[in-house]
């Protein structure tokens, strides 16, 4: 029967249950995600917890959002002596101080959602990485977004051939709220549509901020937002939330309105018409590649990059591939 996973919840100081690994296992896989509260996140980890074997413990541990909390905890994990690490990082511009960490230690480490810095990861050669590549997910939003407006010329609202539109950020400093972004424009852009940012603002990836950012928007900028673009799901319900607030999705009153991730929430708004469309950021797949490699690396095999259930395209980076997801909508 396979062990089940053991969530240690750790604060700053306090440690409020004993940490130790099984005895009975043979290897034992250390994960640290940078906030548990986070569902996109919970989902890889359970599929980590799924998919790990019957012979493998592991210990997951709640970083709070504290980058000095997670190097701590990360510590503890070596002394307590895992086999192998999977780290949803804090923060990808500190992720030279973990891998300093687990180098010194001869420990391997898999690194997972958010990318650290390329300098840093060759720092040392037992240090991998799997996610999705925000360039290509911007890229599909700006053509889910293009492909509306291009078929739906009542989407031009005022009829300038300009998208007016307002941008909900995800994590400032996060690589993906930057690519996201930034392939999305340029993708409307190559395709010959003109864009004009009206306001755009940082949600954290949260739907509540999603949702107070969006009203904002609303308040200042009125009639005259033509598109919503969101760096993910989350914030994008919660512009959905304000919108509805505003009387949209009703009587023919609609805003198009664009995310990332085809979390189950997104897919059901999209099916009820009140999202146009979102991009998949598989949790699963990226859960279940960060175990096969870490479950290699902490049994000392050879890891065979063509055998892999994505195989390396580059040296130590997994890159799991995105999709979009768009309802048919009524064309004019």
């Amino acid at each position: 029967m396979k062990r089940k996973i053991l969530i240690i919840m750790l604060c700053v100081g306090l440690l409020h249950s004993p940490l130790t690994l099984s005895e009975k296992a043979d290897i034992h896989i250390g994960v640290m995600v940078y906030n548990t509260a986070d569902t996109f996140m919970m989902t890889i980890v359970n599929e980590i917890e799924r998919l790990s074997d019957n012979n493998t413990s592991l210990t997951v541990l709640n970083s709070a959002n504290d980058q000095n909390l997670q190097a701590k905890q990360m510590k503890t994990l070596i002394e307590k002596g895992v086999d192998a690490l999977i780290i949803n990082a804090v923060d990808r511009t500190s992720c030279i101080y973990l891998l300093k960490i687990a180098k010194k230690s001869d420990v391997p480490v898999v690194f997972i959602n958010r990318e650290p810095l390329r300098e840093d990861m060759e720092s040392y050669n037992r240090a991998y990485y799997v996610g999705t590549q925000p360039q290509q997910q911007g890229m599909l939003c700006g053509e889910i977004i293009a492909d509306y407006f291009l078929t739906t010329p009542s989407a031009d609202k005022n009829g300038d051939g300009i998208i007016q539109y307002v941008l909900l950020k995800g994590e400032e400093g996060h690589q993906d709220t930057y690519l996201r972004s930034l392939y999305c424009i340029e993708t409307l852009q190559n395709k010959g549509i003109k864009t004009e940012q009206l306001g755009s603002e940082s949600g954290d990836w949260k739907k509540t901020r999603g949702q107070q950012i969006m009203a904002s928007f609303l308040a200042e900028y009125e009639n005259n937002i033509e598109c919503v673009i969101s760096n993910n799901d989350d914030m994008a319900l919660g512009a959905i939330d304000a919108l509805k607030a505003a009387g949209y999705f009703t009587n023919g009153r609609y805003m198009p309105v664009v995310g990332v991730d085809a979390t189950p929430p997104a897919l059901e708004a999209m099916e009820d018409g009140v999202l146009l469309g979102t991009v998949l950021n598989d949790a699963r797949l990226q859960g279940a590649a960060a175990i096969e490699i870490a479950t290699l690396l902490a049994r000392k095999e050879t890891i065979d990059k063509e055998k892999l259930i994505f195989p390396m395209q580059e040296d130590r980076f997994i890159w799991v591939p995105a999709k979009k997801y768009v309802k048919l909508f009524n064309k004019d």
